[in-house]
């Protein structure tokens, strides 16, 4: 049965790094992948066309499809918007929307790229860790929130950082899940010293780890995890945290690999349906260049195939593609070393597609 893939380019280095991302689909489609791709706009782009970061056409096209391609959405062309209709709303308000709570973030270094990482090679090589995040709840969507004039008339900027015990363990059995699928080691991440909300994240957490016995579970502080993840990042495998914490530690564990560019992710509702994107953002400063990395983009390709689409198959040949690639020194600037051949972002695509 034909698979319906939502495209949505977004901003910045987001239509040049989709557009090579594309170019793998279809090349698998001529394999035999059976699937319909339908584009719509978001973010920045958006609002430009239709006024607003998220129209109601891209949230008819993502809610029929079966899964969402997704490139990469801001700039410095509409920080000056209103915050309601900044183009970062529109990629919260289809997370939201489509309730997409459980965020899968993988770190994996290359054997290839253990020298571009600022991390000496013994220490980061051989690294697999994998980063669940929850997406829907947390301080990015509490209530109250907003700026509000005190009355000595100074200004008191406040957000709400607000979780129920089913969304914890929603979040919960996904990375115990995970984690019972790869070495069984979890470590939950909060900051239970301070925060009452993230106590109850590690009751719940505590309380969940007895349906998983062949799981172990450890608890860390977030400051902490920040530091062991520079120190030493191998001891972790499966890492869960709230909304906040994982968009921090998710891009600190990006440069153990060598670049923020190699990194997919994936999107989840409790069904499986997905929204694959790679963690960086929309970069401006590099946007039309043919410069930008597009591997983390066909990642999440790979990871769209394996997560959603039951292709499995297809799923790793695009990532023996991808290694296949760096073993024959082909390199985007941001991987770049002396000795290999450096390429821009349609001639990566196109090592891809060769190597597949």
């Amino acid at each position: 049965m034909t698979k319906k893939i939502a495209v949505l380019a977004g901003d910045g280095i987001g239509p040049e790094i989709v557009a090579e991302a594309v170019k793998v689909l279809n090349a698998l489609e001529k394999d035999g992948l059976d699937i319909e791709l339908e584009y719509g706009l978001i973010g920045g782009a958006a609002y430009d066309e239709a006024g607003t970061p998220l129209p109601e056409e891209t949230l008819v096209i993502s809610k029929s499809a079966d899964a969402i391609l997704l490139g990469a959405v801001g700039g410095y062309k509409w920080e000056s918007l209103d915050i309601s209709v900044r183009p970062e709303k529109g990629l919260l308000g289809i997370r939201s929307a489509l309730n997409l709570f459980a965020n899968l973030r993988p770190a994996i270094l290359y054997p290839q790229l253990a020298d571009a990482s600022t991390l000496k090679s013994e220490v980061v090589a051989g690294l697999d860790l994998m980063i669940v995040r929850e997406l829907t709840g947390g301080i990015y969507f509490g209530q109250p929130r907003g700026v509000r004039v005190l009355d000595n008339g100074e200004k008191e900027g406040f957000n709400t950082l607000v979780y129920r015990e089913s969304e914890i363990r929603r979040i919960g059995k996904v990375a115990f899940d995970i984690a019972r699928k790869r070495q069984g080691r979890l470590c939950s991440v909060d900051k239970a010293n301070v925060l009452e909300c993230t106590e109850l994240w590690r009751e719940t957490m505590t309380e969940l780890a007895g349906d998983y016995t062949d799981v172990d579970l450890s608890h860390m502080y977030v400051d902490n995890a920040a530091m062991q993840l520079v120190r030493a990042p191998k001891q972790f495998d499966v890492m869960v945290t709230t909304n906040m914490f994982g968009d921090i530690l998710s891009d600190c564990a990006s440069m153990l690999t060598g670049s923020i560019g190699m990194l997919p992710s994936a999107s989840l509702d409790e069904s499986g349906k997905g929204m694959y994107e790679p963690i960086h953002g929309s970069a401006p400063d590099i946007a039309g260049q043919n410069i930008a990395n597009p591997l983390a983009t066909i990642l999440s390709v790979a990871m769209m195939l394996r997560y959603t689409l039951d292709e499995s198959l297809m799923a790793n040949r695009i990532e023996n593609a991808v290694e296949k690639v760096l073993e024959q020194g082909i390199r985007t600037a941001d991987i770049y070393s002396e000795g290999t051949t450096k390429v821009g972002t349609s001639e990566m695509g196109d090592a891809v597609i060769a190597a597949l």
